[in-house]
């Protein structure tokens, strides 16, 4: 293994999945601004829009996670697109 390629400041991140709020900690080099508080101790905090325990592959369940709203946006769009060509 070559020496000197991997960072040496590793530290507890805690990472929070978004949709259903779970949070884990690991061993992460990751810059953060925000921080969250874990049985007394203080974490840099990342948030996730999907995990493991969100993501369908996982969990089994067809679930569509869409946090921005874009699949709204390309249903609407794509909707006035097929209304147009029935019309004709």
């Amino acid at each position: 293994m070559k020496k000197g390629i991997h960072p040496d400041n590793y530290r507890m991140v805690a990472f929070k999945d978004m949709s259903n709020e779970h949070t884990f900690l690991t061993r992460s080099t990751v810059n953060t601004r925000d921080s969250i508080e874990i049985e007394g101790t203080t974490y840099p905090l990342v948030k996730l829009e999907i995990s493991n325990t969100s993501h369908p592959f996982y969990t089994g369940k067809m679930k569509l996670v869409d946090t921005a709203g874009r699949v709204d946006k390309f249903k609407k769009r794509y909707s006035q697109h097929m209304d147009k060509r029935v019309q004709k």
